[in-house]
């Protein structure tokens, strides 16, 4: 069993900055990779960032690429996403989830993962 729970959502103007975290409970943190998915109103769930279970591999949606980072704290069971020059098209429920049978990570598909967050909003306003 894994429990995660998000941190760090909220309102920002478009340019801004965020950093959401997860906090992570239950099966050993480093045994598994972890993603970043988000989802806004009327959408399906879609890919944002991954990363492996040392950290050392990361993997980003393209329209994040350059401005989000994904990163992780093993000794804080904790994952990060920091987010910069925030745009409204961002603005979506963020949620982080476990993938138990990843070694690397990096899956775009909310089925391969195993355990997900409440989520986070996120709202960028123009």
């Amino acid at each position: 069993q894994v429990q995660l729970v998000e941190f760090g959502g909220g309102l920002v103007q478009a340019g801004g900055s965020l950093r959401l975290s997860c906090a992570a409970s239950g099966r050993t943190f480093s045994s598994y990779a972890m993603g970043w998915f988000r989802q806004a109103p009327g959408k399906e769930r879609e890919f944002v960032a991954a990363i492996s279970r040392s950290g050392a591999r990361a993997y980003y949606e393209d329209s994040v690429k350059g401005r989000f980072t994904i990163s992780r704290d093993n000794a804080k069971n904790t994952v990060y996403l920091q987010m910069n020059s925030l745009k409204p098209e961002d603005t979506a429920a963020y949620y982080c989830a476990a993938d138990l049978a990843g070694y690397y990570g990096g899956s775009h598909n909310p089925d391969e993962y195993d355990y997900w967050g409440q989520g986070t909003q996120v709202t960028v306003s123009s």
